[in-house]
This record gives structure tokens, sequence and C-alpha cells, in this order.
């Protein structure tokens, strides 16, 4: 009974010690876990000493005293996108329209991020949608559909100065979309279509205008180079005659010594050249359906032989000897008369 009684106790004693070395084991790994925290890449973690600020962690590995630090906020530190929700506005010409928009933001310093505003993507929102009702407000229709740009640098430096006390970088905001009201779209595609219209009208007529001041253009050229043909033909045509003049001139010279030197084959000559010239141009008329063949037949025929002597004559007296008077062997030919129908 008695061992009994000590194996008990034994067995008690130690089932408290185990107790209390089971307590101790997880109060420190209690303590490490408190001690030691770890802060990803891209957040900052704020501590706190009896729940006042005293520091900030950066990413890596850092110790905090157990039981007298604690980790505050938890702040992200990479940029991030807000949405804004869609508002009716009512422009400065009395137009209501829908608008929504996005923000981009990011934290620079996580202490005033997490201890100057409560609830900091909802400030940012809530202050994005006022100043976007202010800036639209104060615009026609046609500037806040065509000035998109503008609307966003205005909301942009607006919402950046209110946002900077927080520890914020606002890096850009976007209007996403601006839906005016059916009727005035109705009315603006009205507007596009017929400021098309007009244009292309405009352009058709400048294109016609173009192609007769082209067209005038080449008509001037043609009868400025048609101008320039005629006169250079007109001076050819000139001075062919007054060669063929200058020819006739010398022929009449020559026949003229040769009848003064006694010659008359060069006088029959010229007859019989006219002669045969005229009833050529006769034979040609197309006013004549009949030709009447002289009866003299013989004149031609002496007329050729006038010709022969001149040749003749003309072998047998080289220039610069007297022709012999009366060198002639026939007289003129007599020229028939020619009937015409």
């Amino acid at each position: 009974m008695t061992n009994s009684q000590e194996l008990g106790g034994v067995f008690s004693g130690m089932g408290a010690a185990g107790i209390v070395v089971a307590v101790l084991v997880v109060l420190a790994l209690l303590i490490v876990i408190r001690a030691i925290k770890i802060v990803p890449q891209g957040r900052e973690y704020t501590i706190e000493h009896f729940g006042r600020y005293t520091r900030t962690l950066k990413p890596g590995i850092a110790f905090l005293t157990p039981f007298v630090e604690s980790v505050g906020r938890r702040i992200n530190m990479m940029e991030q996108v807000l949405d804004v929700p869609q508002q009716d506005v009512i422009t400065k010409d009395n137009v209501a329209v829908r608008v929504d928009a996005i923000v981009f933001i990011q934290v620079m310093d996580a202490a005033q991020a997490a201890y100057r505003v409560d609830n900091l993507a909802f400030a940012i929102t809530q202050l994005s949608q006022t100043n976007l009702r202010t800036v639209v407000g104060s615009m026609d229709l046609d500037e806040v559909l065509s000035q998109r740009d503008a609307i966003n640098t205005r909301l942009l430096s607006t919402i950046d100065h209110a946002t900077n006390p927080w520890g914020v970088k606002v890096t850009r905001i976007e209007i996403k979309d601006l839906v005016p009201p059916p009727d005035i779209t109705n009315a603006m595609a009205r507007q596009m279509k017929a400021e098309r219209e007009r244009r292309a009208v405009i352009t058709e007529a400048d294109g016609e205008k173009q192609a007769a001041v082209t067209r005038a253009e080449g008509a001037k050229q043609s009868a400025i180079l048609q101008a320039e043909g005629r006169r250079e033909a007109a001076f050819r045509d000139a001075e062919a005659r007054e060669r063929a003049a200058e020819a006739e001139a010398k022929a009449t010279q020559a026949v003229s010594e040769a009848i003064a030197n006694g010659n008359v084959n060069a006088l029959n000559y010229f007859i019989a050249q006219k002669y045969v010239e005229a009833f050529s141009e006769l034979a040609r008329s197309s006013q004549q359906k009949t030709v009447i063949v002289p009866a003299d037949m013989a004149g031609i025929t002496g007329s050729i032989a006038g010709v022969g002597e001149l040749v003749k004559s003309a072998l047998q007296n080289p220039p610069g000897g007297g022709g012999t008077p009366g060198g002639g062997s026939r007289g003129a030919p007599s020229v028939p008369i020619i009937k015409g129908a």
C-alpha cells in the first residue's frame, strides 16, 4: 500500500513538470513569433510601442521587443488602381452626362497613409467623384467631349494636391466613359453627317475647279503650240516662195540673156512648159468632165524639139561665149486654143 502511494506521487510530480515544460516551450515559441517579423516586398509595416507609432519596417526580416512592440498597419506600397463609380453630371450648358473614371495611386509614406486618413481608398474615391463633378460641370458639352486630356490634367493636379498630406502620390487619372443623353447623341450624329456632306461637296467643287483650271491651261498651251506651228509653217512657206521667186527671177534673167544673144530656144522652152502645165491643170480640174486634145499636136512636138535644140546649143556654146545670131532652127510653135467641154 505504501509502495503504491509512492509510485503515484512520483508520477504526479513528473506530470506537473511536463506541464511546466510544455508551457515554457509554448511561451518561447510565442515570444519568437512576436519578436521576429518578415516583411514581404512591396509592403511596409508600422510598429507601435504600446499603441503609439514609433517606426516603419521595410521589406526583409526585423526583430521586435516581445509584448512591448507590435505591428500596427500593413501598407501596400505598390501602385494601385481605384475605380470611380459612374455618376450623372450636369454640364455648363445644362446637359446631363454619365461619367466614370479610374485613378492610379501609390503610397509614398506608410505612416501618413496609415494614421492621417481612415480608409484611404474610400477617401480618394469620394474626392475624385466630387472633383470630377466640379471640373465637368464648369465646361460645355462640346468641351467635355473634345477635351478629355484637359479634364484629366485638371483632375490630376487637384487630387494630387489634396492627397499629398496623406502620403499618397496620384500618378494618373483617366476618364473611362462619357455618355450623353440619347437625344443629344442623335443630334450629334445628324450634325456630324451634315458636316461630312458639306465637306464632301466642298471637296467635289474644289476638284471640279481644279479640273477646269487644268483643262483651260491645257487648251491655252495647245493654242500657243498651234499658233507657233502656224507661224513656223508661214515662215517656211514664205521662205519657200522667196526661194521660188529667186529661182524664177534667175530663170527669167537667163532667158532674157539668151534672147538678147539671139537664141530663142529658151523662149520656146518656157512657152512649151507653160503650155504643158496649163494643159495638165485643165485635165486635173474637178469641174472638167471632157478634155479636148488640141488639133495642133505638132506645136507640142515643136516645143519639145525646141527644148532639145536649147540643150544642144547650151552644150555647143559654153558660158561666157556669145550665142550665134539666129541660131534657132525653129520659130516659136503656134499655141493651139484649148476648148473645154
